[in-house]
């Protein structure tokens, strides 16, 4: 049972690394499924076994991606000396993440497209309750106006989330993206408490 396991786990790793490849450079629509199973060494058997169809693998690849990109957020703000800048520099990075070409093309453009609204991904819970971690540790510090932590993590996730989505469907997104961020500063520096 044990070796099984490990198999399944091994097939599904595989085929979201071949997914992952295809989904970034033909988009998600283009993607041959023969290609991609080819691609893993597996047949399409193991994709609808592990994944039930084409869109259950494209959103097996949007949560890995997605909580890379949390985790690569949530390093840049832990490594802030000051709580507050960690969270205004954790809403820039994830903002930022969306000039990557496989963020992009795979989580903010087809993942929208095809897996519909991204505020109900299972991958953005997580960052949802990471975040209102944080604000309630501002809160408790002092650091932030004392808010309602619910309502304050789902709006600055809120904004983060669509600013990101705003850059990479920009017609410019290097243009776009210092103003989300700047934006996103302003918002979210209205709930800094005032010394």
């Amino acid at each position: 049972m044990g070796r099984r396991t490990e198999t399944m786990q091994e097939n599904r790793a595989r085929l979201i690394a071949a997914a992952r490849t295809a989904f970034a450079r033909d988009g998600f629509a283009a993607a041959s499924m023969d290609d991609l199973t080819a691609a893993a060494g597996l047949t399409r058997g193991a994709l609808y076994h592990n994944f039930g169809d084409k869109k259950g693998l494209l959103a097996a690849v949007v949560a890995q991606i997605d909580s890379e990109i949390a985790a690569e957020a949530h390093a840049a703000g832990q490594a802030q000396s000051d709580p507050w800048q960690g969270l205004l520099v954790e809403g820039a990075v994830y903002i930022e993440m969306a000039l990557t070409p496989e963020v992009q093309r795979i989580v903010l453009l087809d993942g929208p497209a095809f897996l519909g609204d991204p505020s109900q991904w299972p991958s953005q819970n997580a960052c949802l309750d990471a975040t209102r971690h944080k604000i309630a540790e501002l809160v408790d510090a002092g650091v932030m106006q004392p808010v309602d932590v619910d309502a304050a993590a789902r709006l600055l996730s809120g904004a983060a989330l669509t600013a990101a989505l705003w850059v990479a469907a920009s017609p410019d997104p290097q243009k776009a993206l210092p103003k989300a961020v700047d934006v996103f500063t302003r918002l979210a520096s209205g709930l800094k408490a005032m010394p």
